[in-house]
């Protein structure tokens, strides 16, 4: 295909437009405008924001569902086969789940549990916070 077919075909791109080509060693027009005189406002940071949350009561339970337990459990123990770091220290203990399980009873596993509200708000728990109730330790070998 020749040069002069290439510049008759029809790219699909007409609509946009042309970008501003800069010549090598030019300049770019920069507005250097002095903001010294517009007042400076408080900004609030996200630690404004999480200290809040943090004083602010929470509107769920602090107990542990089962199915936060159930994800909880299984994405660890997918972690741990996967070579993660344990958390707890191993008493012969081999099997992933058994691993996963040992650390929920000491409440070692550094997940954070995040509750949907139905005003689309939504609560982060971490898992130390949360407490797994009496029928659910037994089955996580606690007390």
């Amino acid at each position: 295909m020749a040069d002069e077919d290439f510049q008759e075909m029809d790219t699909g791109y007409d609509d946009e437009p042309a970008e501003a080509e800069i010549e090598e060693g030019a300049e770019e027009d920069v507005d250097n405008t002095n903001d010294d005189d517009i007042p400076v406002e408080d900004i609030e940071t996200d630690d404004k924001e999480e200290q809040a949350a943090g004083e602010r009561r929470r509107k769920t339970s602090q107990f542990m569902t089962k199915y936060e337990r159930a994800r909880i459990l299984g994405t660890r123990a997918v972690q741990i086969s996967m070579n993660a770091p344990v958390m707890v220290e191993l008493e012969g203990e081999t099997d992933p789940l058994e691993i996963a399980m040992k650390e929920l009873r000491l409440k070692k596993i550094p997940f954070t549990i995040r509750r949907y509200l139905p005003d689309g708000s939504y609560e982060d728990w971490g898992v130390d916070e949360l407490i797994v109730e009496d029928s659910w330790k037994r089955q996580v070998g606690g007390d």
